[in-house]
């Protein structure tokens, strides 16, 4: 096992909560590696109240990502940790576009004008939204997974729980180290830490990620890799003391991502052209993705990303408390083009593109004082976030045409519009085209918000055994919107009708201009009421979000804990419906739990039960009832009971294993669909059983050095279906394949270190059992026809060496 190293230096920047001294002071034995306490069980120290606290003394229920799982599984970014964090999921499959969902609650919208539900921070500073919120882990001690409404303690957008990441700081000697990994499809990751120590009480940190790979779905017809990545990051910190009260941190991330966007497996048995698939779409026969072969014709489709952030913490020991002011900016662009067909025609061929510019401040002042029998924190904070979106669809001229005869057709002999025309120029001689021309529409927000909040937490130490928490936070959140929908881009289009205008076609032809000149995507009353013109809207919510807490220790190492916490979403918009607007959201928390720590087994477990309702859930879903499917607001109450489990036992000295489970059954106290379905008291369709396990063996070879071996292995449980779930494609069970199936990851490595630790070499499996499924399917293009698969990762393999120094 490991133990939390930490200087004071690193003790005081996590999350800013340190109570005091020089770069080079002592370190406390709890938190020191020593080879005498080789198989005891780890003292982790956490901040998910704040404060400094041992894991096991906090009365909230959290999971640990530790250093040690994020090797063991080869996490690189905080998508390929969910399997191992129970009710947690992370859907990244598009890493500018990510969506989380912790407990059964989620945000489901790609658009700006709504927020998330489970808030990131990093080193105590909110993340954002969108294309801010999955990084590339760049020095990550832990991550602190913590479960159920945080609104008091981390603020806004926290009504599922949270996820506090926490970086390394700059460490009082000088040291790096590199790391290099290889594998299958040609993967190529490397990461390099070099850290200079200037005197005793300053230090500089640089880290740098770059990862490539080629992917491993290629195109059947030209053996392109569709799925390759590409990106790098870096890290720039410097930490000093500026007398002997006062800490200065500053560090700033950069990251560029640039590469190809999600592919899909077309799944519809297309007839030959110009043949079209039956409308709607016959799921019954659909083709498994796991077979079918992959080819994309999607124009430009790629995925990049260009990211900045700067932080600055300055930290004053005061002799009565500690006072915290945290800074920080970000901004990125983002792009992100995406095939939605899965095939290679261009009658059926539909993309979609996302574009944004994000900008943002976050200023926190907090100040924790400990007295007596009370420990409180108080503070302020203000946040704000500028935006811009442009959301668009694209198409082809042959794509309306289909898009036509699906709603029943143009009034022409074959019931197409540019292509019976086009026969008509064909026809005549004339030497120009209605077919192959790009077509474009599109949405372009912006979005200015601004939070402001005051909130204080104490803790009151009753007796030697009870503990009293009460925390309040007030929010006030601003925010104005705009709509932009201008008409369909379709210059060549445009130009070609300019030339048959000029020929006076339209007039022998007996058909105006106007005829070829129309919006087919965006086509509800409020967009076409508006077409070309700007449209602001603004709204205000503010809220109190209180958490009450009850511990008690019932011995030395057994603490039970009852608490009642509110969690707040603010309100916003639909980026992709004029004039549409929802209130904010509103989840109350019920827990009780234990902590229990057994010395003399090795063994620490946490178990909580707990039970929320959540009022005004919005969500953004596409409505498939509609002639052409749009994204409408959807609103539900929703309710939900659960247990959570969290374990750690080290068996031997040189044998541990870890174990998480989570159970939950969520369901709709109130919701009608917008096809009209009522699904009070159905299932939300979260997977009532989650679990991960994994398991660790430490070899001392003595001179020979060690080995390392670990195997993680998890679960998720099948998809509950309601009434609605094959409407929104979520729970499919075909002949060929089945959606929302049980899904099953093994992970294996296996290392040795020399016996300085200096350096040393590893191999490692993802997947190890190669277990394939579809995790969701791409149904934009469902008016059409087609429909596409996305595939989890097959099992692959790789090669790490690594030097310190």
């Amino acid at each position: 096992m490991r133990t939390v190293r930490r200087t004071l230096l690193a003790r005081s920047l996590a999350l800013a909560l340190c109570t005091g001294g020089s770069l080079a002071a002592p370190v406390s034995s709890a938190q020191t590696r020593d080879s005498a306490d080789a198989g005891q069980l780890d003292t982790i120290t956490v901040t998910a109240q704040r404060r400094e606290q041992a894991v096991q003394d906090v009365p909230i229920a959290l999971q640990v990502v530790t250093e040690k799982l994020m090797e063991n599984v080869v996490a690189e970014d905080i998508g390929d940790l969910d399997n191992f964090v129970p009710g947690l999921s992370v859907n990244r499959r598009q890493v500018t576009q990510p969506s989380m969902s912790l407990r059964g609650i989620s945000t489901r919208d790609f658009g700006i004008g709504t927020d998330a539900a489970v808030g990131v921070y990093v080193d105590g500073v909110y993340a954002g939204r969108g294309a801010g919120m999955v990084l590339p882990f760049v020095d990550v001690e832990r991550i602190e997974v913590i479960k159920g409404p945080q609104g008091t303690l981390f603020g806004r957008n926290t009504a599922a729980g949270a996820l506090s990441i926490v970086t390394r700081a700059p460490s009082a000697r000088d040291e790096g180290s590199v790391s290099m990994r290889v594998g299958g499809d040609d993967k190529r990751y490397l990461a390099a830490m070099g850290n200079m120590a200037f005197g005793d009480d300053s230090a500089l940190r640089f880290n740098g990620v770059f990862n490539q790979s080629d992917g491993w779905l290629r195109d059947a017809r030209s053996g392109e890799d569709l799925n390759p990545e590409n990106e790098w990051a870096g890290r720039l910190s410097f930490r000093t003391a500026l007398g002997e009260a006062t800490r200065f941190w500053v560090s700033w991330g950069h990251e560029d991502l640039d590469q190809r966007g999600r592919p899909i497996v077309g799944i519809v048995d297309l007839p030959a052209a110009p043949g079209l698939p039956p409308i709607p779409v016959d799921e019954s026969a659909l083709l498994d993705p796991l077979r079918a072969p992959a080819a994309l014709d999607v124009v430009d489709g790629d995925e990049t990303r260009e990211y900045d952030g700067v932080r600055l913490i300055i930290d004053h020991d005061f002799s009565w408390g500690d006072l915290t002011s945290t800074t920080a900016w970000h901004r990125y662009d983002s792009y992100n083009r995406i095939d939605e067909d899965g095939t290679t025609r261009r009658d059926l061929y539909i993309d979609t593109t996302n574009e944004e510019r994000n900008r943002g401040i976050y200023q926190d002042l907090r100040l924790e004082v400990s007295s007596g029998a009370f420990d409180w924190v108080a503070g302020a904070s203000h946040y704000r976030e500028d935006g811009r979106q442009s959301s668009s669809v694209g198409a082809y001229t042959d794509t309306i045409d289909t898009l036509l005869l699906s709603i029943g057709g143009a009034p022409t002999p074959d019931g197409t519009l540019y292509r019976f025309f086009d026969q008509v120029l064909q026809a005549n001689g004339i030497p120009l085209t209605l077919l192959g021309h790009r077509w474009d529409e599109r949405f372009v927000n912006t979005l200015d918000t601004r939070s402001y909040a005051l909130y204080g937490d104490a803790i009151w130490h009753a007796n030697d055994k009870l503990n009293l928490t009460f925390g309040l936070r007030y929010t006030r959140d601003r925010k104005s919107f705009t709509w932009f929908n201008p008409t369909r881009d379709a210059s060549t289009l445009d130009a070609t009708l300019d030339q048959l205008e000029a020929l006076g076609f339209f007039g022998l032809a007996g058909v105006p201009r106007d005829t070829f000149v129309f919006d087919a995507i965006f086509v509800d009353p409020p967009a076409l009421a508006a077409k070309g013109v700007v449209v602001r809207d603004a709204g205000r919510w503010s809220d109190l979000s209180p958490r009450l807490v009850a511990d008690y220790r019932f011995s030395e190492g057994l603490m039970g804990y009852a608490s009642l916490a509110k969690g707040y979403k603010a309100g916003g918009f639909n980026a992709v419906q004029i004039g549409s607007r929802f209130d904010n959201e509103d989840v109350w928390n019920a827990e009780i739990g234990f902590k229990h720590t057994i010395p003399s087994a090795r063994l620490q477990y946490a178990v909580s039960l707990y039970r929320y309702r959540y009022d005004d859930r919005q969500a953004i879903r596409l409505d498939t009832s509609l002639a052409i499917p749009r994204y409408v607001v959807d609103t539900a109450d929703l309710q939900a009971w659960g247990l959570d489990l969290d374990g750690r036992w080290q068996a031997t000295e040189r044998f541990g294993l870890n174990f998480n489970a989570a159970y939950i059954d969520s369901s709709y106290r109130s919701y009608t669909s917008p096809e009209g379905v009522r699904l009070d008291g159905q299932s939300t369709g979260t997977p009532h059983w989650n679990f991960a396990f994994g398991l660790d063996y430490d070899w001392t070879l003595g001179d020979a050095g060690r080995v390392l071996f670990a195997l993680n292995h998890s679960y998720r449980g099948r998809t509950q279906c309601n009434d609605e779930s094959a409407a929104q494609g979520s729970c499919i069970d075909t002949p060929a394949f089945e959606l929302g199936e049980a899904q099953h990851q093994t992970d294996a490595r296996a290392s040795w270190r020399s016996p300085s630790g200096r350096w040393g070499v590893g191999l490692y499996a993802k997947n190890l059992g190669d277990r394939r499924h579809v995790e969701s399917l791409a149904r934009l293009a469902r008016a059409i026809g087609v429909v596409g698969a996305e595939l989890n990762e097959p099992r692959s393999y790789g090669l790490e060496v690594d030097v310190k120094f």
